[in-house]
């Protein structure tokens, strides 16, 4: 049985690791969370697209250019970026991001070890129920402390450059949310994001049962322990990326919702009036805007974030033996 000393230092451990994890994950892969941003956004601007219509009923059988508004892919947004606004404009809300990661992971898998241990005690051990209600737990504390943070972030990545004016810093954009919105308009997605609980349950699910798999497969007769160490890594790694990936092809839609949510001056004004709106203005295609970019981002984040998280308790752990 774990004394409370042990409990705080385990606490701790998790804190730290989680947070580290989350850093690193969020500096490799800004400029991807960017681009999905404004694909996502209902201010991008779609391309016109002429395909010809013929009209059979005439006598020359001559045809017409039917104008189509199509999505611009990744590459097009990265490189409308790149030309129109520079490489800096890739960064937008990395400060904010740096601010809100590593103590967002933190908070996150301290939040998930803790509720684990609790429901380990009410159901059965490790078992996937005790994973979805410890990741969804952990999801819903993280996601009400960490919105304001997430709200500057997504304004200032919609933020475009323009010639002659300078964009805002996080203060400022914080500022303006405030006077323009007050304390409200920091928590303008929120509900998106609850919604968004079931990506993190989807994903740690999964997660954890494929470290069980991983932890119950032979990995050789080595006797190496650095061979073996590297192997459990990217084991981990990507048994990250299969959970991850799943998750998002899942329950992507409230990352668009999301988005329009905290667009400013919008015509967006809550979840389920958002979702219809998209819906019948744009199909539903539209709720798919961005996946690409999200899955190029999310899949090695979150192999990143959890492998690095999973590495620094292991270390430390040894330490600590």
């Amino acid at each position: 049985m774990a004394t409370g000393a042990q409990q705080k230092e385990n606490t701790l451990l998790h804190l730290f690791a989680g947070g580290c994890g989350g850093t690193v994950g969020a500096i490799f892969t800004c400029p991807l969370e960017v681009i999905k941003t404004r694909l996502q956004s209902s201010r991008l601007a779609l391309r016109t697209v002429y395909y010809p219509q013929v009209h059979l009923g005439t006598i020359s059988g001559a045809g017409m250019m039917r104008p189509t508004s199509v999505t611009p892919g990744l590459l097009q947004v990265l490189k409308s970026i790149l030309e129109k606004e520079g490489p800096k404009s890739l960064f937008r809300g990395l400060g904010p991001n740096l601010v809100g990661v590593a103590p967002s992971r933190a908070v996150y898998f301290a939040c998930y070890s803790k509720a684990k241990e609790q429901f380990n005690g009410i159901f059965v051990p490790n078992s996937n129920t005790v994973h979805v209600f410890s990741a969804g737990s952990a999801a819903f504390v993280t996601n009400t402390l960490m919105n304001p943070i997430w709200m500057v972030k997504t304004r200032m990545q919609l933020e475009r450059k323009v010639r002659g004016c300078k964009q805002m810093n996080t203060l400022q954009c914080a500022r303006h949310v405030y006077q323009t919105e007050g304390i409200r308009g920091f928590y303008r997605g929120l509900t998106a994001s609850y919604a968004g609980i079931s990506e993190t349950i989807i994903c740690f699910a999964i997660y954890e049962s494929l470290k069980k798999c991983l932890k119950e497969a032979p990995l050789g007769s080595s006797p190496d322990g650095a061979e073996k160490s590297s192997s459990g890594f990217f084991g981990l790694m990507a048994a990250a990326a299969v959970s991850k990936g799943c998750a998002s092809c899942i329950a992507y839609p409230h990352e668009v919702i999301r988005t329009r949510l905290r667009e400013e001056g919008t015509k967006y004004k809550s979840f389920v009036q958002t979702a219809r709106l998209v819906f019948r203005e744009e199909g539903y295609l539209a709720f798919y805007r961005g996946l690409f970019a999200q899955l190029i981002r999310q899949i090695p984040n979150t192999a990143i974030v959890l492998s690095t998280y999973e590495f620094i308790v292991y270390l430390l752990g040894e330490r600590a033996e």
